[in-house]
């Protein structure tokens, strides 16, 4: 796992572990691991809910010398109810908190979505409503995305990380944010798999010079069930199984290499 990205601070493992979906209650034992089998790279979120057990899984990890902080290569994002410049820095600083770091490698505007403000000491992490016990209807806040990424520059300028980026976002946003951004985003990270390839965007990702990282590589179906395509998956398409049934592979391993 020796191939990386370069960035303007440092360099991205090629492979990264993702945490979405990783219950709170394996995940410290599976983040160790990941890292002691050769992963250097692992990508977390507020959102996920998991970050403390990642932060654990990362300490034991490097206390059993598997590895440094500095051989790691770790990635947070910015949850949509923190856009607000003033949160910025407060939802950064729980989040290294929670992972026990003094520093992130990578941090993400997690989705081009602005929601209402909700207090990290009265609900962590706030999901997608203000209050889920009252209404499940999502309430957006009128943040321009220049002052939330403005906010997230001035998180590299005080040394809490090192890059930072987007994630879910399209060519439209891109184009907003590189027409205004002191420090250009150095990631786009965007769902691909063979069912989802956004070969366009990835292009125009790479012309404006960043580094396109795919989350959800296997086709995990997710996506498609709240369509009503259930069990839909890349790893479950014939011609994946076929191409794994030939080399003598798992279909995972064919969706890695794509």
């Amino acid at each position: 796992m020796s191939s990386s990205f370069p960035l303007a601070n440092g360099s991205m493992p090629a492979v990264g572990y993702g945490c979405w979906k990783v219950g709170r209650e394996r995940t410290a034992i599976l983040v160790k691991h990941v890292i002691s089998c050769g992963y250097r790279h692992v990508d977390s979120a507020a959102n996920y809910g998991n970050e403390k057990e990642v932060g654990e899984g990362i300490a034991r990890a490097i206390e059993a010398d598997i590895c440094s902080r500095e051989d790691l290569f770790i990635t947070s994002k910015l949850w949509n109810t923190y856009h607000d410049p003033e949160h910025v820095e407060d939802a950064c600083r729980k989040s290294l908190g929670d992972l026990g770091l003094d520093y992130l490698d990578l941090y993400l505007i997690h989705f081009p979505i602005s929601l209402k403000y909700v207090p990290i000491d009265n609900r962590y992490p706030p999901g997608w409503v203000p209050d889920p016990s009252v209404s499940d209807t999502m309430e957006f806040a009128p943040v321009p995305v220049s002052d939330t990424w403005e906010a997230m520059e001035k998180l590299v300028e005080k040394g809490l990380v090192k890059n930072i980026g987007l994630s879910n976002w399209n060519a439209q946003g891109l184009r907003d944010i590189f027409s205004y951004a002191t420090i250009k985003p150095a990631v786009l990270q965007i769902e691909i798999h063979p069912y989802l390839q956004s070969s366009r965007l990835i292009s125009f990702a790479h012309s404006l010079g960043m580094v396109v990282t795919a989350f959800s590589p296997l086709g995990h179906g997710q996506s498609y069930a709240k369509l009503g395509f259930d069990g839909v998956a890349a790893v479950n398409d014939k011609v994946v199984l076929n191409i794994a049934l030939r080399l003598g592979v798992t279909p995972g391993q064919v969706g890695g290499w794509y």
